[in-house]
């Protein structure tokens, strides 16, 4: 635990852009605190583990069945072409300098940023009809190999993403209009006029304003007025209004006249500039103080699954009501009107309570914020995986299975989507999943680190500085092929080929740095299909390369 604290706590630090991250940074500190030879048990680490990995898969399991459907094939395709990649090259060079299955596991989980290779490879190494002095050598060279590449792996993807890939794609500058070409396709009606706000980060407000605009001098009704609203471009929604001095409820057919105030809902993109024609804003605290509710919706029912986002707004149920965002798979995707709504999604709702009640209900499952996760099926899940992963075929006198670890993955990737078709069980809040996740890997890789620290500087010796080489040659080829893949092959756009590579690297930072380069969200369209398959098949590969090693 003294190693999970002061591997947290350095992976804080920031040097310019790079830092170490919580991963490398417990790892190194594990090798330091190894240096004690301290005895740990093994079920510990597999514990830890098969926990991390069933919350894995429980994250991705909606996206990854989900790219199983027509529209989601070329993503996933490319993901699943691009993850070949991405073991092929390892591998070569792996066997180009001579390195034994141990070292090219851990070239492969450090220059593909995948640290969970080191458990499942660990665990087929195990399984191999090799000594155990063979076995032991391989398993301590592992985290060695991986500390050496994973720097590069991290930072190196990153820049290559977001400062190669732009450049093998006509140029940043091609790619930035490209990409506010697709928001303005896609229905983001801002374009350049509010400067600093990102369009799936921009909140839900209610801002009052004093009607003076001689539109209103013979009288509209609310109705009239968000109907113009709406065809101005701006889906807004007239939510209290002040008539005489007397705040009234409001209905379709209340007319209102210059000196009234009205109270108008929207993204805050919509509502900005109102006060151009309708009058000025007023700092108004009695007609803004009612209740409004913000509500995380699960969408599940089909009438609205492969649905866009101008279409649920024109529906009636969604009268009042604005969405706030849009998470799939955990990451924000851009809100513009020819967003596509997936089954699974997340969507923040925001609006009068009775009205984002009964929106909720119609698209799906109300996720109402709760601190209770249901470890029943946790449990279940993990045991089922497990028993799945036990199982072991026979070639040649050698034992091919999934391991439990490959099988937590799978079962935690099932229940997920389960719970994406049955969302009243198998509750996982996010802060339970970011415990699972965190806690799972990191506990796991602290042990990695104390285990093999006492043989860490005679494996530092051994591997030598050319690794750190070979890894940055096995991070970059995958990547630089997946870009040009995207352009050539698959004609992708450029936005959408940047969040593909990314997400099939299963790289966050490199999606970061992506929408920070092009100023744009619309990468992340394509992040997440490829995410939940980068993340499933590069986690396998920990197997794959152990037996073809």
């Amino acid at each position: 635990f003294i190693t999970l604290a002061l591997g947290f706590w350095i992976g804080k630090f920031k040097i310019k852009k790079f830092t170490l991250g919580t991963v490398t940074s417990v790892l190194l500190v594990g090798v330091l605190i190894g240096q004690l030879k301290i005895d740990i048990s093994g079920p510990l680490k597999s514990v830890f583990f098969l926990m991390f990995l069933f919350a894995v898969g429980y994250s991705v399991g909606p996206q990854f069945f989900r790219g199983l459907k027509k529209e989601g094939l070329p993503q996933m395709l490319f993901a699943a072409v691009m993850c070949i990649f991405c073991l092929i090259a390892p591998f070569l060079l792996a066997k180009l300098m001579g390195y034994n299955a141990g070292e090219a596991a851990g070239l492969l989980a450090g220059s593909q940023t995948m640290s969970a290779v080191l458990g499942v490879a660990e665990d087929t190494i195990g399984q191999m009809n090799i000594s155990d002095t063979d076995k032991s050598a391989m398993v301590n060279v592992m985290p060695v190999a991986y500390a050496v590449t994973y720097i590069f792996g991290t930072a190196g993807s990153a820049w290559l993403v977001s400062d190669i890939g732009p450049r093998l794609l006509g140029g940043l500058d091609y790619v930035k209009k490209a990409c506010k070409e697709l928001e303005a396709k896609m229905g983001n009606n801002d374009e350049s006029e509010q400067p600093g706000f990102m369009p799936a980060a921009r909140p839900v407000t209610f801002r009052a304003y004093k009607i003076s605009n001689e539109w209103f001098k013979d009288g509209k009704s609310v109705k009239q007025l968000e109907v113009y609203l709406d065809q101005l471009g701006r889906h807004l929604f007239v939510e209290r209004v002040r008539i005489n001095n007397v705040v009234t409820n409001v209905k379709p057919d209340l007319v209102l006249h210059t000196g009234n105030e009205v109270v108008l809902s929207g993204r805050r993109e919509f509502v900005i500039g109102e006060e151009n024609w309708i009058g000025d804003e007023v700092n108004d605290i009695e007609l803004l103080d009612f209740p409004a509710e913000t509500l995380p919706v699960l969408v599940i029912h089909k009438e609205y699954v492969g649905k866009k986002i101008c279409y649920l707004r024109n529906q009636s149920f969604m009268h009042g009501v604005s969405i706030k965002s849009v998470r799939r798979a955990g990451i924000n995707i851009p809100v513009l009107a020819a967003t596509v709504i997936d089954s699974g999604d997340m969507l923040e709702l925001v609006g009068m309570k009775s009205e984002v009640n009964k929106a909720a209900t119609t698209l799906g499952y109300p996720d109402r914020p709760t601190n209770q996760t249901d470890l029943i099926f946790v449990g279940i899940g993990i045991f089922l995986g497990g028993i799945l992963g036990s199982l072991a075929i026979h070639f040649g006198g050698v034992p091919i299975s999934l391991s439990t670890s490959g099988g937590a993955l799978i079962a935690g990737l099932v229940f997920g989507w389960l719970r994406s078709k049955h969302p009243t069980f198998g509750r996982i809040p996010e802060p339970s999943v970011w415990i699972l996740n965190n806690l799972g890997l990191n506990m796991f890789i602290a042990v990695v680190g104390i285990t093999a620290g006492p043989s860490f500087v005679t494996g530092l010796k051994e591997v030598g500085i050319s690794l750190f080489i070979i890894g940055a040659l096995a991070t970059s080829i995958p990547l630089i092929i997946g870009i040009l893949m995207g352009r050539y092959v698959f004609k992708f756009h450029p936005a959408i080929t940047l969040g593909c590579t990314a997400g099939s690297r299963t790289t966050t930072a490199a999606l970061g740095a992506v929408e920070d380069a092009v100023g744009s969200e619309t990468p992340a369209l394509g992040y997440t299909v490829t995410y939940a398959v980068g993340n499933t098949l590069l986690i396998i590969w920990g197997v794959v390369i152990v037996l073809i090693m």
